[in-house]
């Protein structure tokens, strides 16, 4: 969902799309190709702010929402009184059940709106079919119900009501019938679903085919059927939701304000962080700023729900955090447009300041990690080898957050033999860091093994064999879970899959493998294109060459090597040393 301002403020359209990046800029750079009022439109746009939601039917309705609260000025075409259906349980004795349009703060129950009337007419017809409620308007007083002043009618007769008019069924056993309705409307559909699998393997028992097909319908549409909004809730007035997220450098306060059950507006600011500010004080801040800034463009809502418990703030207004329904949704889709908006932030930073976001990452790095310094110069290890065979290591660094690829190091296994990847971990680390000690180079911030606890190990062995632990920080990581290991710590952490520290990790640790990979390949792809005139002294590639043109084979040449005139023949090809070599090596 994206809204275009001018200098002004003013909010000039309101439009939706898959792809709000593509969308926006379709505006700005094909300018030629649009009618003359898009035009003027955009040369009015001054900001542009957005709204993400889950799927595309909560951004149909959030359009409709705020469309019809600021009728902007170029959303002609959705400027009428349309609304989208909701369902409603009547508050009355033997509640009704039925679609409307319109909104009655009368003590009634509503559910949806629904973005698709189809779905919401295969609702009702589920939870009718299931549990059947009345469809007149009569007034089922106690007193008229026992006078006996109705009589069923046709809807009784056919199942499609228990008969409340005639005293057929109790008010309890109808309340119950209109509690799992409530259920069936408001999304706990598990029940239902589990009724209607079970109805469905009876009918088929009973070999009623037709009935298990008909059921089988339904229970698709049950589970293709959402029934909440994430935009609209019809049972919530005048709230505002306030949401932080927040990095190293920042926090980012999302507020949405709810009105008539609807979302009006939404935006997120970023404050920086000055000190040690924890996440609980920039939210408290966020909310203070926004309400002061709203103060003179609307009523400030009596009830505030945050994603995280804040002290006591203004008198007179309920301050709430909550864990499930109606307003759990709420908070999570401010916490989703926070994100958003912080992922954002950070491209554009990345953009105009890449030295600030490495900075920025970094820290992350060294906060998640609890390392004693900023980790400029980190290094990663990881071992390749084919059932023990042509075994090779390699190590990769990065400096400020980037390959420094001048720096990898290439290295053959020479102690170790068989498929031993903790002997060969242990052999690598301790040669790159006792050279690195030998030439008084500087030592990384950061060792990353690839692989779990007995790598890591192994290196911590090495490294305390050189004095090194306590120096450098040193950690693994498990591929499966991306697990993170410390020395003498059995358990892993894990860190944020979406976190940028643990992308850094993986940069590093998919690098060491590719680096290692290749390494191992041509070593493998060496050893098995290796020839016996390889062992020959003095001969190269080039007089290689040669005697394979002009004897054709390894075969032809040892023919040549073993002759009676066998000096005389490889002359043609070498010269004296290298032919007296050949013969040496040929004749044994």
């Amino acid at each position: 969902m994206y809204q275009h301002y001018d200098s002004k403020g003013e909010l000039l359209y309101i439009g939706k799309a898959k792809d709000l990046r593509k969308r926006v800029a379709s505006y700005f750079t094909k300018q030629a190709q649009q009618p003359g009022k898009t035009r003027l439109l955009v040369s009015r746009i001054a900001d542009i702010k957005f709204i993400v939601v889950e799927t595309e039917l909560d951004a149909l309705l959030l359009e409709n929402s705020l469309i019809k609260a600021h009728q902007p000025r170029y959303n002609i075409m959705l400027k009428d009184d349309k609304t989208f259906p909701s369902i409603v349980i009547r508050k009355e004795r033997f509640p009704r059940v039925f679609a409307t349009r319109q909104i009655v703060q009368d003590g009634s129950e509503y559910f949806g709106p629904f973005a698709s009337v189809g779905t919401m007419h295969a609702v009702l017809d589920i939870a009718r079919k299931l549990y059947p409620v009345r469809t007149c308007s009569y007034n089922l007083s106690e007193e008229n119900v026992a006078a006996g002043k109705f009589r069923v009618c046709l809807e009784y007769h056919i199942g499609n009501c228990a008969g409340p008019c005639a005293g057929h069924v109790s008010e309890t056993d109808y309340a119950n019938g209109i509690s799992a309705i409530r259920r069936i409307v408001g999304g706990n559909l598990r029940e239902v679903a589990g009724e209607y699998k079970r109805a469905m393997a009876e009918a088929a028992d009973r070999l009623d085919f037709e009935s298990a097909h008909e059921i089988k319908v339904r229970l698709g549409a049950l589970e293709k059927f959402q029934a909440k909004s994430a935009v609209v809730h019809h049972n919530i007035h005048n709230v505002e939701v306030y949401t932080v997220v927040s990095d190293t450098q920042s926090g980012f306060v999302n507020h949405m304000k709810i009105m008539d059950g609807a979302v009006v507006s939404g935006r997120t600011l970023e404050f920086k962080k000055q000190l040690e500010e924890t996440d609980v004080d920039l939210l408290a801040f966020g909310v203070l700023e926004f309400r002061d800034r709203n103060a003179k463009l609307q009523p400030a809502s009596a009830m505030i729900l945050t994603n995280l418990a804040l002290p006591r703030l203004f008198d007179g207004v309920d301050q709430h955090v909550p864990l499930r329904g109606d307003k759990k949704r709420l908070i999570e889709l401010s916490e989703r447009n926070a994100k958003y908006f912080m992922l954002d932030r950070r491209k554009q930073q990345q953009q105009v300041d890449p030295q600030a976001a490495t900075q920025r990452i970094l820290s992350t790095l060294q906060s998640d990690l609890h390392l004693t310094e900023l980790p400029v110069h980190i290094e990663c290890f990881d071992n390749s080898n084919f059932q023990g065979q042509d075994a090779a290591s390699a190590c990769v660094v990065f400096r400020n957050g980037k390959p420094a690829k001048r720096d990898y190091r290439k290295f053959d296994i020479k102690t170790v033999e068989g498929p031993d990847d903790y002997a060969s971990m242990r052999e690598v680390v301790e040669r790159r860091y006792r050279r690195l000690l030998d030439e008084k180079a500087s030592l990384p911030q950061l060792i990353i093994v690839d692989g779990g606890k007995g790598q890591l190990s192994s290196a911590v062995s090495a490294l305390e064999a050189l004095g090194l632990m306590g120096r450098v920080a040193i950690i693994g990581i498990a591929k499966r879970l991306e697990e993170i290991y410390f020395p003498s710590d059995p358990i892993p952490l894990h860190l944020d899959k979406r976190s940028e520290s643990l992308r850094l990790i993986q940069r590093l640790r998919d690098e060491a493998h590719r680096f290692s990979l290749a390494h191992h390949r041509n070593k493998r792809s060496k050893s098995h294109t290796a020839s016996v005139l390889d062992t020959v002294p003095g001969i190269g590639p080039a007089t290689r060459e040669k005697l394979l043109l002009h004897f054709g084979s390894v075969d032809g040449i040892t023919a040549a090597a073993r002759s009676a005139s066998a000096e005389a023949e490889l002359l043609a090809a070498v010269n004296l040393k290298v032919a007296r070599a050949l013969i040496v090596c040929f004749s044994k």
